[in-house]
């Protein structure tokens, strides 16, 4: 069984530069994991506190299951992560600096059936520096799209 990706963060890689990456596993109810399995997850708000030796996520918007009956929650909830404690401490230590987040990167179902946040130890971006990965990008699909010419005969 392969990694189903649910959602990925795209806007974290543009406001952001992503340092390491770091796989959690998240506390869902079971409407919720019936929604995430819908893909009705938006992780564009979302990022991650450390909080009494525990890694919680805030602002990730999970809808409301439509036949979820009585056991209906908020959305926005704020969602515990189930992390190793040496990582919990790792993670503690690196936010502590200046500058750094935990923002979600990407929600998927392991190979396991289990719910999996990666969770990525970011910097944010200068202004210059989101013009600059923006110039890039747009350079390489140039180059790109000039050899995929070339190779055509055009």
């Amino acid at each position: 069984m392969a990694v189903e990706t649910v959602a990925t963060n795209r806007r974290a890689f543009h406001e952001y530069t992503v340092n390491d990456r770091i796989e959690a596993g998240i506390q869902l109810t079971g409407p919720e994991v019936k929604s995430v399995r819908a893909h009705k997850v938006s992780l564009g708000e979302g990022y991650a506190t450390v909080q009494d030796g525990q890694v919680w996520l805030h602002g990730v918007h999970i809808a409301k299951y439509g036949a979820g009956g009585y056991a209906h929650q908020n959305p926005t909830r704020d969602r515990k992560l189930l992390l190793h404690k040496s990582q919990i401490r790792r993670l503690e230590r690196d936010v502590q600096q200046k500058g750094v987040t935990l923002i979600p990167l990407r929600m998927y179902f392991a190979p396991s059936g289990y719910a999996k946040v990666e969770l990525g130890i970011c910097t944010g971006k200068r202004e210059y520096e989101k013009r600059e990965s923006i110039k890039r990008r747009d350079e390489a699909r140039r180059t790109e799209q000039a050899v995929a010419d070339h190779f055509r005969g055009r």
